[in-house]
């Protein structure tokens, strides 16, 4: 047995564990804005008057400014982070505005102060993931990061179904009684920002920033400075550099997929009913395969693994121009679970064993820019097309191109030494 095999067996630490639980209270918002949320903007679109590819190009739109938002503003909270201390104190700020924004989504709103809020309340959220990414190197050692970041994906997805469920039954037996949409998803709002934060109060305990870049905040400018500076130092990191050009094509393909499917199913007339519990099959799907991914990593090399769940998004892609029935869609949600959190485990993972460790908060801030930014580029590509030919079947067959590209220079940083280019 290898040492690395080995050293992954150990029992997992307090804080790995606190970590991981963070990943159990954030998946609750991701899957209620991949589920519900579009279901309920429908259906304040609808009354709006907007027409259904006009509802699924404007929710597009407010996906795509709030990862260009975070693309802008990753970066910066990143390179503050890597002062000492930093880390945790805006990692608590950037929870607090996503849960507190999330909970102002209970008000009666029209669509458009519906987006307002979702976008503040998402750009809390994926900033605090920029900061949640970076602890990785501070939490547990290279050898134990893909397994490591493997559980917080696999749990996530199971834990996220228990509030999604209680979220659901609060829906869908409310309807029966009589209380209006807008109270039930009051309720399902609650019940979710309780358990983001409840989940998020033992990191914020136990969190002890080990690695930093300096001792003090300094200026905005030298912040600026210092990132530009790791920006042009990446040259010197190839295999770091190859890698995220490549986790900006394939990673685009993967969250837009996540963030439109249920948005797509009901522009195409499938029921809503079978859409949300066809996604809570995702989520038990993802359970296992995460893990089970995260146990391949001890026995495969990562990149092998990536490339494995880069082809199956592309097949999965093809799959789904077609769909136009629930059974379609239910085969779809299987398929996009068995490599959901695989690709994402372990691309966290393969980057964070790139880079500097007293710069991870700087190099995450990068890393976000290419994945949960570059997403722009796909809900931009699906909201377009779908708006310019009222097909979106066309808009989703672009996504193709995306993890073709993403494949190819993948398979170029797999091939470069992990030794520093100088």
């Amino acid at each position: 047995m290898t040492d690395k095999a080995r050293k992954s067996k150990y029992p997992l630490t307090k804080l790995e564990k606190a970590w991981i639980g963070y990943d159990i209270g954030n998946s609750a918002f991701t899957l209620l804005v991949s589920t519900i949320f579009p279901i309920y903007f429908n259906s304040l679109a609808e009354g709006g008057g907007l027409a259904p590819h006009m509802a699924l190009a404007y929710w597009g739109y407010a996906t795509a400014i709030t990862t260009l938002i975070v693309a802008i503003l990753g970066p910066i909270f990143g390179a503050m982070a890597d002062v000492r201390g930093k880390k945790k104190k805006l990692f608590a700020m950037t929870v607090a505005v996503g849960v507190l924004t999330m909970m102002a989504l209970m008000l009666p709103l029209s669509w458009f102060q519906f987006l307002v809020f979702f976008i503040i309340a998402r750009v809390g959220y994926q900033a605090s993931l920029v900061l949640y990414d970076a602890m990785l190197t501070d939490i547990t050692e290279p050898e134990r990061m893909s397994r490591v970041s493997s559980y917080g994906y696999a749990l996530g997805y199971i834990g996220s179904t228990v509030p999604f469920i209680l979220s659901l039954v609060l829906i869908l037996m409310g309807e029966k009684i009589g209380l209006t949409m807008q109270f039930r998803m009051g309720g399902a709002i609650i019940i979710n920002a309780i358990w983001w934060l409840a989940f998020t109060i033992p990191l914020y305990k136990n969190f002890e920033q080990k690695y930093y870049a300096s001792e003090t905040m300094g200026s905005l400018g030298q912040v600026f400075r210092g990132l530009g500076k790791t920006i042009l130092d990446l040259r010197h990191f190839k295999k770091a550099f190859l890698f995220l050009i490549a986790f900006f094509f394939y990673i685009d393909g993967v969250y837009t997929i996540i963030d439109m499917a249920v948005a797509y199913g009901g522009s195409l007339g499938l029921d809503s009913t079978q859409l949300l519990l066809a996604l809570l099959l995702t989520q038990f799907v993802a359970f296992p395969f995460a893990l089970l991914f995260g146990k391949l990593s001890n026995k495969y090399d990562n990149g092998l693994l990536i490339k494995v769940c880069i082809v199956a998004y592309a097949l999965i892609t093809l799959f789904a121009v077609q769909l136009d029935k629930v059974w379609e869609f239910w085969f779809l949600a299987v398929c996009v679970g068995m490599f959901q959190g695989g690709v994402q485990a372990l691309s966290r993972s393969y980057f964070a064993q790139s880079i500097p460790k007293e710069k991870s908060g700087e190099y995450f801030g990068i890393y976000d820019i290419f994945g949960k930014g570059a997403s722009i580029t796909g809900t931009m590509m699906v909201s377009a097309i779908s708006q310019a030919t009222g097909r979106q079947n066309l808009g989703i067959l672009a996504l193709v191109i995306l993890f073709i590209f993403g494949f190819y220079f993948f398979a170029k940083a797999d091939k470069v030494d992990r030794e520093v280019i100088v």
